[in-house]
Order: structure tokens, then C-alpha cells, then sequence
């Protein structure tokens, strides 16, 4: 029994072919097919269900996935754990939500590059929900998003905190006093649909305090929101510190709300089933870039030594959680 006739049977059960198993093993369909007849015929028993048109498993097959899975998940461990980090030599599907990548994106491609110089990052940014499920199909490796998600196939580990506030353009609301939830409904509200992590935590909090807003626009555009809030089209909720500038120069307003606004919770969120060393190290050096109060920062980070990547992938892997 090989690791290729593994891989073979984990990726066709996984994708759900063997057109798309050889695609991401890079292999013919033919030579994926050579794989698990070989299995099959090494224990004598069917792993799928050739009278289907999809590629399904047995009950065999089930338990030979099951095996695959874990020896696979082994074997991976063990070559990260005997790398040193500086030859690791892979790709890295970071997804990442619009709000992080206007602020302290580059400061953790930075931090990445220089622990990991022969690991290819690919961001990509998207909505929450939709960096989840690109997540769960195996289409990204990790997400750095609100945490919105209580979902049993997903690990989740706290990355940093987002402050929001109520804002308006000045003189749009009467701010001699704070206002209650329910005022709020005198306004055109602009607000970030169920698709983003910060919209669903917003969201599930006002229905804990009783309250259901009225609402006018829908938006997952941070820009469109700001530049609509900005032109007086309403009121929304955006993180106050990035937007100081704005704030200072009269082109926004914050406005006193009771009760206050919760503060947005970031995590690092990757599959259950795909742990992994370098992973580990990146939420960690993700827990040291994360910054929500500048956007677009270009600061230059100092040099750091190869050695304290080591070291935050060893902290790393003994704070995560399980989501319930």
C-alpha cells in the first residue's frame, strides 16, 4: 500500500471523481484509476460503486478513506516537523476579508515571506461566508475572518479584535445626547449583508438586545459603504479607529448609541482534518500583524530570525479550540 494509492482514494472521494482527482494530483485519469484498482485488488474488495455515475464508496471504501486520511495526515506532519521552515516549498491559499486587506495584509505577507521565502502566498479576498465555504471545499488553506461561524468541521483560533461604531456624516444626527437602539430607526440604515462575518455578528447581537433595524441598503463593499455614509445616504456601522483620519477631517462622524456596539472577534480558521505546522505558524505571526487601526499601511516590518517561526508554529499548536 503507497501514498500515491492513498492520496488516489482520498482526492477521488473528496472531489468526487477521477477526471478531478488526477487534476489535483497532476496525473492522468488513467493513472488514478491504476492507483485504486491496485488497492482494490491488494485486499480483494470493491472500494466503489462502479454502477453509479459518481464515484462512490463502499462501505470498504469508507473505511479504507478513513485510513487514508489519518496515515496521509501522518505523513504530512512528519515532513513539516523535519523541514527547516526555510525549505518548505508550497503554496499557501490565505483568504482574507476586505477590511484586512486594506489595513494589515501586506504586513503579514511580509512576516510570511521572510519565515517561509519558498512558500507561494495566494490571497484571496471575499466575503465571510463565501471564504468559508471555499475553505471547506479545499480551496483555501486558511481564512482570517470575524468569528461568526460555530461549524464542527472548522478550527478557529483568536487572531485580534475589530472596534465598531455608529457613524453619519456630521450633522446628519443630533449628537447632543446618545441614542437609544430603537432612534436609530428614524434613519436610512446602511448596513453589510448575512455574506459578512461582521454583518452576521451585528446582526445576532441586535437580536439579543430585542432589536430589529429597519433596513434601507445592503452592502459588503467596505468603500461603497464609506463613500455612501460620507455622502449622507445614512447610517452604518464601520471600524472607527482606520477611519480617524476621516473622523478628524470633518468627513465623518461617530455617533454615541446605547447600548455600545460589541467588539469584532478575528480568527484564523482552517478544516479540522488539514492540520498543519505551517499553518499554525502563520495564524501566529497573523496574532502579531494584525492591526485594525491604519488602512493601507506601508510601515516596512523589521527583519525577524527564521528561528521564531519555529518557535510560534511549537506555541501555536497547543492554543487552538474546536468550534462546537
Amino acid at each position: 500500500m503507497t501514498f500515491k494509492q492513498l492520496e488516489a482514494i482520498f482526492w477521488v472521494a473528496r472531489l468526487g471523481g477521477f477526471a478531478q482527482a488526477a487534476t489535483k494530483l497532476h496525473a492522468t485519469q488513467s493513472a488514478i484509476s491504476k492507483r485504486v484498482q491496485e488497492l482494490e485488488s491488494l485486499f480483494d474488495t470493491p472500494l466503489f460503486d462502479r454502477t453509479l455515475r459518481t464515484a462512490r464508496l463502499t462501505d470498504k471504501g469508507e473505511e479504507m478513506l478513513a485510513v487514508a486520511q489519518r496515515l496521509l495526515g501522518e505523513r504530512d506532519a512528519a515532513v513539516e516537523q523535519f523541514l527547516r521552515p526555510e525549505v518548505i516549498e508550497r503554496r499557501l491559499r490565505l483568504g482574507v476579508t476586505e477590511l484586512t486587506a486594506m489595513t494589515w495584509l501586506p504586513r503579514l505577507v511580509q512576516r510570511i515571506e521572510a519565515f517561509y521565502p519558498r512558500v507561494v502566498i495566494e490571497p484571496d479576498v471575499d466575503t465571510s461566508v463565501t471564504l468559508r465555504d471555499k475553505l471547506l471545499a479545499d480551496e483555501l488553506d486558511i481564512a482570517i475572518v470575524p468569528d461568526a461561524f460555530d461549524d464542527p468541521r472548522c478550527e478557529a483560533r483568536r487572531v485580534g479584535e475589530l472596534e465598531m461604531a455608529w457613524m453619519c456624516k456630521p450633522g446628519m444626527v443630533d449628537a447632543s445626547r446618545p441614542l437609544r437602539m430603537h432612534e436609530l430607526a428614524r434613519y436610512r440604515l446602511l448596513t453589510q449583508s448575512s455574506k459578512s462575518g461582521v454583518g452576521i455578528m451585528v446582526d445576532r447581537w441586535l437580536g439579543a438586545q430585542g432589536t430589529k433595524l429597519p433596513v434601507a441598503l445592503v452592502s459588503n463593499n467596505m468603500l461603497a459603504l464609506i463613500s455612501m455614509t460620507v455622502s449622507g445616504l445614512g447610517v452604518t456601522y464601520l471600524p472607527w479607529r482606520c477611519l480617524q483620519p476621516m473622523l478628524d477631517s470633518g468627513m465623518l462622524a461617530t455617533i454615541k448609541v446605547t447600548p455600545a456596539l460589541p467588539v469584532t472577534r478575528y480568527v484564523a480558521l482552517y478544516r479540522s482534518d488539514q492540520r498543519s505546522t505551517l499553518i499554525a505558524s502563520v495564524t501566529m505571526l497573523a496574532q502579531e500583524s494584525c492591526d485594525f487601526t491604519r488602512m493601507f499601511q506601508t510601515d516596512v516590518l523589521p527583519p525577524v530570525m527564521s528561528g521564531a517561526a519555529s518557535g510560534a508554529s511549537k506555541r501555536g499548536r497547543g492554543v487552538s479550540r474546536r468550534r462546537a
